[in-house]
């Protein structure tokens, strides 16, 4: 089984980048199911129902998101009827959706967990215990358990990545919107990678006009933040898994870039 999962999509560059890049991919790398992170897939904040729609309508079949779920508002009235998106499972009880949830191919079930880290972003419960809990769960209907870890620090990212070793088919960091170097598989056969990468505008400062951010960065004075445009990106790792085990054979990471 091959598994497609995309790195942070940022705003309309990022969706133009599924459009051109996504179909061609999944038949390049013979995809069995495509999940994408879509935190920031409306304006670079958020989602909307509208764009979860045309996202899935481009090929991508199921979303998890991550501290920037709450953005668009309107979200809290389709989160709950939508089972192809998750938010990050560790939010405190009573919170919309859900924070875990299943696809199905090739007569299988893959199950897929969203987590929010907890350094550096806002103090929700812990990832680390909660995770055993909802992968317990989670492997009472499959063996193959995909992992959405969005969080900031690279400590945080792979400790969970150690502590889940064994325990999921993969690990994949989100949130940074850089794409690390340090894909491979652990020792029990864990795919693991600190960040799969961002999926929007290219020439840029994690998706904001480089100039915006660099000014910031010389009068440390606050400034609205503005997507970039110009050139465009797709970041993506390929996995693949055994489904009888749920262990991960290969991970192989995608950069693809293309004018705006």
């Amino acid at each position: 089984m091959r598994i497609l999962f995309i790195g942070d999509i940022v705003g309309k560059p990022g969706r133009e980048a599924i459009k051109k890049f996504l179909k061609p991919l999944q038949l390049e790398h013979q995809i069995d199911v495509t999940i994408a992170n879509g935190e920031n897939a409306a304006a670079g904040k958020g989602l909307t129902k509208e764009i979860a729609e045309e996202l899935y309508t481009n090929g991508i079949q199921f979303l998890t998101m991550g501290n920037h779920v709450w953005d668009q508002r309107e979200i809290m009235n389709f989160i709950d009827r939508e089972p192809r998106l998750i938010r990050p499972a560790n939010y405190p009880i009573g919170a919309p959706g859900q924070g875990h949830g299943y696809i199905r191919t090739m007569g299988k079930k893959i199950g897929i967990l969203n987590l929010s880290g907890r350094v550096f972003l806002p103090p929700l419960d812990d990832p680390f215990s909660g995770a055993i809990r909802w992968i317990n769960q989670i492997k009472q209907e499959t063996p193959i358990v995909i992992v959405d870890f969005h969080a900031e620090a690279t400590s945080e990212k792979v400790a969970l990545g150690w502590f889940l070793d064994g325990k999921v088919s993969a690990v994949l960091g989100t949130h940074t919107h850089i794409q690390t170097a340090d894909a491979r598989l652990l020792h029990q056969g864990t795919a693991y990678i600190t960040d799969v990468g961002m999926t929007g505008p290219r020439d840029s400062v994690l998706g904001v006009k480089k100039e915006i951010i660099i000014n910031r960065f010389l009068t440390q004075l606050p400034a609205k933040f503005e997507l970039a445009s110009g050139p465009i990106q797709l970041n993506a790792v390929v996995l693949d898994i055994d489904e009888d085990t749920g262990r991960t054979r290969k991970i192989n990471t995608i950069q693809m870039f293309a004018e705006g």
